[in-house]
C-alpha cells in the first residue's frame, strides 16, 4: 500500500442473492450487509471464500442483498464504520477481526454481527460465553491464539535463538494473557523477552529503528491488533533487520514472514457465510456458539529462511504441513 495507507479504503459491493428457499427471506426484500476489516496492508482471506459461499448457497448479483465492504486503517475508523452501518439500517454486519468486532458491539445491541478471525472474544468482551454468546454477536475464534505454542516453535524453527523481540500493543485487550502465557513459555526454554510497547505506525518504526540485528534473535507479537493493521510494515522491516519474524497468517509467509503456526483462515468464510443465511433465516447471534478453530497448520517460508542464512532442522520441516520453496 502506498501514499493511501492512511487513507479509508472504501469498495462497495453489489453482492445481491437470491432466496435458498421460499420461506427463507421476505419475498421482495433487499437485504443489507455491512463488512469491514482493520489492515490496509491487505484483504482477508476469508472475505473471497465468504463470497463464493454465498454463491454456491443460491446467492446470484443483482437479487437481494447489497453488500458494502470497507477496508480501513485503525480502530477509529472502525468506529465510525460501524456507526455509518447502523445509520443505514443495514441488517447484519461482518467484522473481519478483533478491532472491527469491538466497533460493531460499541455500536449497536440490534443487530446480528458475524465476526471471523476474533482471537479471544471472551477477553475482548464482545461475548458472554462461548458456548452462549448472548446479545447480537458470534462467530469464529481461535485467531492463532497459541502464544506459548508460538514461542515453542520459533525455539524449534531456528534454534540459534536465544532473544526474540516481543511487539506489545497495551489497548489490545487480549495483550495481557497472551503475553503472560509467552513469558511463560520463554522461562522454561531460557529465552529472554525483549518486550517494546506500539500502538501505531509510528511507534512501530521506533522500535526497530532503537533494535539492532545482535539485540535480537527473531520477532513475534504479543498482540493481535498489530499484526492485523501493520503485517505488511513488520515483514518489511523484519527483511531489513535480518530477522527471522513469525505471524499468523499463510499469505504472510507467502510475502516473506518466516513461518506461522495457525487456522485455515480462508475455510473460516464458507463457515461464516452458513451462520450470516441461519441469522438470515430468522436464527438469533445469541443462539449460535462461537466456533473455535482447532485444525493448526505450520508453514515454513525456505526462500526467507536461506535469505536469513538459516538453516531449518530437517525433523521441524518434516512436521510441517507447507514448506514454500
Amino acid at each position: 500500500m502506498t501514499g493511501c495507507g492512511l487513507r479509508v479504503a472504501v469498495l462497495v459491493l453489489a453482492i445481491l442473492m437470491t432466496p435458498l428457499a421460499a420461506d427463507a427471506q421476505q419475498a421482495g426484500k433487499v437485504y443489507r450487509i455491512g463488512l469491514f476489516h482493520v489492515g490496509l496492508d491487505h484483504v482477508p482471506p476469508s472475505l473471497e471464500p465468504l463470497r463464493e459461499r454465498l454463491k454456491i448457497l443460491g446467492y446470484e448479483e443483482g437479487k437481494n442483498l447489497r453488500a458494502d465492504w470497507r477496508n480501513l486503517p485503525d480502530e477509529e475508523a472502525a468506529r465510525e464504520a460501524a456507526k455509518e452501518f447502523v445509520r443505514a439500517r443495514v441488517d447484519l454486519i461482518v467484522a473481519f477481526e478483533n478491532q472491527t468486532a469491538r466497533a460493531a458491539k460499541g455500536a449497536t445491541s440490534e443487530i446480528p454481527v458475524v465476526f471471523l478471525h476474533v482471537t479471544d472474544p471472551v477477553a475482548d468482551g464482545l461475548v458472554q460465553s462461548m458456548s452462549h454468546p448472548g446479545g447480537n454477536l458470534t462467530g469464529f475464534a481461535g485467531l492463532g491464539d497459541v502464544p506459548a505454542k508460538d514461542i515453542e516453535l520459533f525455539k524449534e524453527v531456528v534454534p540459534r535463538v536465544r532473544r526474540l523481540l516481543v511487539l506489545v500493543d497495551p489497548q489490545d485487550p487480549v495483550t495481557p494473557r497472551r503475553l503472560g502465557e509467552m513469558r511463560r513459555a520463554a522461562e522454561v526454554l531460557k529465552l529472554k523477552l525483549v518486550e517494546r510497547e506500539a500502538i501505531d505506525r509510528v511507534d512501530v518504526e521506533r522500535v526497530f529503528g532503537s533494535i539492532k540485528r545482535a539485540d535480537v534473535d527473531g520477532i513475534i507479537t504479543a498482540s493481535p491488533d498489530l499484526r492485523t493493521k501493520f503485517s505488511g510494515l513488520l515483514i518489511r522491516l523484519a527483511a531489513g533487520k535480518g530477522l527471522p519474524l513469525h505471524v499468523h497468517r499463510k499469505e504472510w509467509v507467502e510475502q516473506g514472514a518466516l513461518f506461522t503456526y495457525a487456522p485455515d483462515l480462508a475455510s473460516v468464510g464458507a463457515l461464516a457465510a452458513q451462520y450470516i443465511d441461519r441469522i438470515v433465516k430468522g436464527v438469533k447471534p445469541a443462539d449460535l456458539p462461537i466456533d473455535e478453530l482447532s485444525q493448526y497448520k505450520l508453514i515454513i517460508n525456505l526462500r526467507t529462511a536461506k535469505a536469513l542464512g538459516l538453516t531449518i532442522p530437517q525433523s521441524v520441516l518434516l512436521r510441517a504441513d507447507e514448506v514454500i520453496k
